[in-house]
């Protein structure tokens, strides 16, 4: 029996997701990696599954799979994508969306001018948050490279990242560096790699927090590949919140008897 799935992008970070409140999605590991293989797939960074709500205060819940077929607690990108297909498919009339996660409740909220805002919580920067192994919460922290040192800055947002600060994130070695850092023995759950340019304190390319380092403003332009989110935090336990677009790119069926 085939699913329907639709495909979708914040900003180039994309995902296949799938309503599963009113048809059956039943998945396994391999048929998820199998989805998100892009030469033999669908293709995607992450699958998304809108389902019922698992308490009364929320209307869905809303639940990651990485393209590895892992499970992670959020997504930022994910979640605007989330609101609007909730939204667009009928699914809710609302413009604020209570929505439980494995990290959490988070909300929700779809701006006139077809934006969607997300409240992602306070950033997590205690190391065993993240999780990091650090003998205390720090700034930055020096990591080891293939003998090489790199100052990185450590966050969940609930998964762990990895920020560097370079001059251009053009000219970063993403392909060279990324992959070592995200494998590297302190972060034992892995972790996203981010290069972090700061062209002024209320604008960057790709990453904002390099705010913790009083390096930029409370609201920031952030310049991603795919194009611009503003992401605002007043430090201390205070949540991030990110505003961005959500985009459907096609809908489409698939039988999962037949990936893998």
């Amino acid at each position: 029996m085939s699913i329907e799935f639709t495909k979708m992008h914040g900003l180039g970070n994309d995902f296949v997701v799938f309503d599963a409140v009113n048809q059956q999605v039943a998945l396994d590991e391999n048929q998820l990696r199998a989805i998100a293989d892009r030469r033999f797939g669908v293709g995607c960074d992450q699958i998304l599954f809108v389902e019922p709500p698992r308490s009364p205060d929320t209307e869905f819940y809303y639940r990651i799979v990485n393209a590895d077929g892992s499970e992670v607690e959020q997504c930022g990108n994910g979640a605007r994508c989330f609101a609007r297909f909730v939204r667009d498919r009928g699914l809710t009339d609302q413009d604020e969306i209570a929505v439980g996660t494995a990290g959490g409740d988070i909300r929700l909220y779809l701006e006139a001018d077809g934006q969607v805002r997300v409240n992602m919580g306070p950033p997590q920067l205690q190391p065993q948050q993240i999780p990091f192994q650090a003998d205390r919460r720090a700034q930055s922290y020096w990591l080891e490279v293939d003998g090489d040192r790199h100052e990185i800055g450590a966050v969940s947002m609930g998964n762990p990242h990895a920020v560097l600060q370079v001059q251009s994130t053009e000219d970063a070695p993403l392909e060279r560096l990324g992959p070592r850092i995200e494998h590297h023995p302190r972060f034992p759950r892995r972790t996203n790699v981010g290069f972090m340019a700061v062209r002024a304190r209320d604008h960057i390319d790709l990453r904002v927090y390099g705010r913790l380092r009083g390096l930029l403003d409370q609201q920031v332009r952030v310049k991603l590949p795919g194009g611009t989110l503003v992401v605002s935090w007043s430090g201390d336990e205070q949540p991030v919140w990110m505003t961005g677009p959500a985009v459907q790119v096609f809908e489409g069926r698939l039988e999962p008897d037949k990936l893998g």
